[in-house]
């Protein structure tokens, strides 16, 4: 008679593991300026970094070299230690972000994977199900049931295995399918969109293995979106042109007279009648600082210039007095004082004037490109009005979850999350929106004519002609535009110490802010939609091997009902019950996945598929 008892040898991670050289690994990978990484395909908060991930699944897949004692045999412990130190030396050159590509490394790891697979299988072929779990020739699958950011799928994929992904909610499987699915269906795919102008010219190398084709694609027809989109909505992104007026006082603008420059920023305060009976006609800033740059020996500050009951805001270069460095704030929070009258205006007054709806906006400064950096500049009443004429069709009208502990807006009346956007944001995230289904259909129709076969499946089904490839460029332009609405909101914030743009989410919540940037999301530096395509793009590349991956899968389920476990090797980080609010602060981004990547996922993104709050937090293990 067969023993039906499983034999399993005891795994690398249960013995010991090189710390050290993890640790220092992971802590590196989420430094500054590690260049593109597959976390900048999409925000997801509390992700694990590849080099845990990476090492926690080899270790837990190779057997300890001493794993003869658990099966009640003897062990030669000295020569299992310089075993065990020589599977270090493996994982130590694993965990390096540097190698997370490396072709021969890798095969290195999946060798030993593979060794101690057919060790087991060894162990267990009298097993009666020896056929079905113990198969020598393929290693089994792999399933991370609460998948998230997808750092664990993807490590397992990276390691050789075939990868399983799940999640309860439909922006996490949205980025594991990015991460996982996508890149493994579509490795090897040349991309078929014309090139664009400038690099017609150029001499591209046709190497298109892995991703690269498709993160070409990606390159090609967003740069048609944008074309596009300057068509319909470029006037609502003017130049701003330097007169000899604007210079007066400012010889950093004298070369520039005559030049009209493009504009990077708009920088906008909020403003709340006064509550001074003298000024009460009067709209008033609430602005957190007048610092506008304070950067090595570059500092620039708005001067708020009082005249009678009015007032202006005039840029100056220069060091600022130290009243104008807290703006108009009197202390933390809602705490700030009329500009006009001294008067403290108190949050509760703020709230009450949100809630009426009599929040309003005034433009502060502008920042424009100038020929050795940027330059700072007054507000205009040709910007004013330009910024006044914009009219969305569309804005999200989820309301934002009542939790004051990471949801600070409500209270001051913006309620929605299309609160969150200017008129002139929302018109623009519109209409690349609207652009993405455009340039899917114009690459699915460029892939026929090109030659490509098309079985008119979709991508959520499954598909592998022209319709799902198309899909699948729309996919990362979606996550361009998801990375638009992270820095193109109002709550973003402007970091004088680096003359830049803050997203959002700098934290886990959605935070109150009184002054913000505005970027010019037609431009083409800083926070723009070319530079948030080339950023997808560059992910992509970052996330996909080189070689064609092990194929992946990502699926919207519940961990505690799903079925997507079985047979398969599982190993996961559970969630932390409601620590992190991923449901709601998903949402910010899952009202604009589904407008834009709704016709891609319409499973996903439909009524029945938005995670409620109860279901998540409810038994999280």
């Amino acid at each position: 008679m067969s023993d039906t008892t499983i034999k399993i040898p005891k795994k690398l991670i249960e013995v010991a593991l090189p710390l050290d050289a993890i640790n220092f690994a992971s802590a590196a990978e989420k430094q500054p300026g590690i260049g593109a990484h597959p976390r900048g395909l999409h925000l997801w908060w509390a992700r694990r970094p590849l080099a845990t991930a990476r090492a926690v699944i080899f270790s837990q897949l190779v057997n300890d070299p001493g794993y003869e004692r658990y099966l009640g045999r003897g062990v030669n412990k000295e020569k299992a230690q310089q075993e065990r130190e020589r599977l270090f030396r493996i994982i130590e050159k694993l965990v390096l972000w540097k190698n997370s590509n490396n072709q021969e490394i890798l095969a290195e790891a999946q060798q030993e994977i593979w060794r101690s697979w057919r060790e087991t299988c060894a162990l267990n072929k009298e097993h009666p199900q020896a056929k079905e779990l113990f198969d020598p020739a393929k290693l089994p699958s792999f399933h991370d049931p609460f998948a998230g950011g997808g750092a664990i799928p993807l490590e397992a994929q990276r390691l050789g295995l075939e990868s399983y992904a799940s999640d309860l909610n439909p922006v996490a499987v949205a980025i594991n399918k990015a991460m996982i699915e996508i890149p493994s269906r579509f490795s090897g795919q040349k991309p078929v969109g014309p090139r664009v102008v400038a690099d017609q010219d150029g001499n591209l190398i046709e190497d298109w293995s892995g991703s690269k084709g498709l993160a070409e694609d990606v390159r090609r027809y967003g740069s048609w979106v944008q074309e596009e989109a300057a068509k319909r909505i470029g006037t609502l992104y003017p130049l701003i042109e330097i007169t000899a007026e604007m210079a007066i006082g400012r010889p950093d603008l004298t070369p520039l007279i005559g030049k009209s420059l493009t504009v990077l920023t708009w920088i906008w305060a909020r403003t709340v009648k006064s509550p001074n009976p003298a000024f009460s006609h009067v709209d008033v800033p609430l602005v957190s600082t007048f610092i506008l740059a304070n950067k090595g020996d570059k500092h620039v500050f708005v001067d708020p210039i009082i005249e009678g009951d009015q007032y202006h805001f005039k840029v100056r270069i220069g060091k600022a007095s130290g009243h104008l460095e807290n703006g108009t704030k009197l202390a933390r929070g809602a705490n700030f004082k009329c500009l006009l009258s001294g008067s403290p205006i108190e949050p509760e007054y703020i709230k009450y004037q949100g809630l009426a709806g009599r929040i309003d906006s005034r433009l502060m400064a502008i920042v424009a490109e100038g020929v050795r950096g940027r330059v700072y500049l007054s507000p205009t009443s040709v910007h004013e009005k330009a910024a006044a004429q914009a009219v969305p069709k569309w804005r999200p009208e989820t309301s934002l979850p009542t939790d004051p502990r990471n949801f600070w807006t409500v209270s001051y009346g913006l309620t929605k999350f299309g609160d969150l956007f200017s008129r002139r944001q929302l018109v623009a995230l519109n209409t690349f929106s609207d652009l993405i289904l455009a340039a899917s259909e114009k690459c699915r129709d460029d892939a026929k004519m090109g030659g490509n076969s098309d079985d008119g499946i979709s991508l959520e089904a499954g598909g592998q002609g022209a319709t799902a490839y198309s899909q699948a460029v729309a996919v990362y332009l979606g996550f361009a535009l998801d990375r638009l609405v992270d820095y193109g909101s109002t709550i973003a914030t402007w970091k004088p110490s680096g003359e830049q743009v803050m997203q959002t989410f700098k934290r886990q919540s959605i935070p109150m802010t009184w002054d913000y940037p505005e970027s010019n999301l037609l431009g083409i530096k800083a926070i723009c939609w070319s530079k948030a395509v080339e950023y997808a793009a560059e992910n992509l590349l970052a996330t996909a091997p080189v070689k064609a991956a092990s194929k992946g899968f990502a699926f919207l389920a519940d961990a505690q009902s799903q079925s997507v476990s079985n047979m398969k090797i599982v190993s996961t980080d559970p969630p932390y019950y409601d620590n992190i609010g991923y449901a709601d602060l998903s949402d910010f981004f899952y009202v604009w996945l589904r407008k834009s990547l709704g016709f891609v996922f319409p499973q996903l993104f439909s009524e029945t598929a938005v995670p409620k709050k109860e279901e998540l937090v409810a038994n999280p293990y």
